[in-house]
């Protein structure tokens, strides 16, 4: 199965007064990187979590957050005793310097002492510690089932994409064969063009020079080394994606030999049509490594 690197994945949940959110994403990378950014006082979390996900996942930028809020105005309002005692105090205390000074004083109501600020305050809901950290540990399966679930997807459309440019590079490989051959009969004419020129005084070439200057030629223009190994590198591809374990370091590198060998090509070409051939091959190798890149 065919694995992407790039997958996206976030749970919300509440208990009491108390709200969170996971987020976790991943993007490719050469090797395996897992930062985490969890808030403190959760025992387990971190191990418990860099278990979960190192269990599906083996390359890649994975990060992943945990937001908790905790609701300040959640629960009843209550009386801040503290508060209120010194709000008596000070009142006491203006109204015996009034006296003092001789200044009668109207008597404060009990509401104007609840508009004191601190007096009448929202109740702390009383936070069941164990409860919650429960809660957020049950997060962690389905939160990476979610971001497996997706890279899964992704890994199925990448797997999709790669078959269908193997494909295509094995119908390139078969024409540049057939390229190859078709190529001879001009190499000949081109040959004898070219030594009629340098002999411009000879009349007449002899057939068997002509024929073991080919030879020569043609042994530097032979490509069957080239296309034979692309077809063992088309084979190995296949393999891969049969493959259930993460292949994406060697589908790399096997992008470089499949370059190599195109470039190889082109130079031996000496025939426009196998040099289009082997641009064309080219082309669909560059976009084949660039969907690898995400292959896990």
């Amino acid at each position: 199965m065919t694995l992407s690197m790039t997958a996206f994945a976030a749970r919300v949940g509440a208990q009491g007064g108390v709200s969170w959110q996971w987020e976790m994403r991943g993007v490719n990378a050469r090797g395996y990187d897992l930062r985490l950014r969890l808030p403190d006082g959760i025992d387990g979390l971190e191990p418990a979590l860099r278990k979960a996900v190192g269990e599906v996942t083996a390359r890649g930028n994975i990060t992943v957050n945990l937001r908790i809020t905790h609701e300040e105005t959640a629960g009843e309002l209550v009386i801040d005793e503290l508060r209120l005692d010194m709000v008596l105090s000070a009142l006491d205390a203006i109204q015996e310097r009034a006296f003092t000074k001789g200044v009668t004083l109207g008597q404060p109501t009990a509401a104007d002492v609840l508009t004191q600020r601190g007096v009448l305050v929202a109740a702390q809901v009383q936070e069941d510690d164990a409860a919650l950290a429960a809660a957020i540990h049950a997060d962690i399966a389905p939160l990476v089932a979610d971001f497996n679930a997706m890279r899964r997807d992704e890994g199925a459309f990448l797997h999709d994409v790669i078959v269908g440019q193997v494909t295509q590079i094995a119908t390139l490989v078969a024409a540049a064969e057939q390229a190859a051959t078709a190529r001879l009969p001009q190499m000949r004419a081109n040959l004898t063009a070219a030594l009629q020129r340098i002999a411009e005084d000879v009349t007449t070439i002899e057939e068997g020079r002509i024929a073991q200057e080919l030879a020569v030629v043609a042994m530097k223009a032979d490509i069957t080394e080239e296309i034979d190994r692309l077809k063992a590198h088309m084979q190995a591809a296949r393999e891969l994606l049969a493959q259930d374990a993460p292949s994406g370091r060697k589908f790399d590198f096997l992008a470089q030999e499949f370059n190599r060998e195109a470039n190889t090509l082109c130079a031996k070409a000496q025939s426009t049509a196998l040099t289009a051939i082997g641009l064309d091959l080219k082309a669909v190798i560059d976009q084949m490594r660039e969907q690898i890149q995400n292959v896990e």
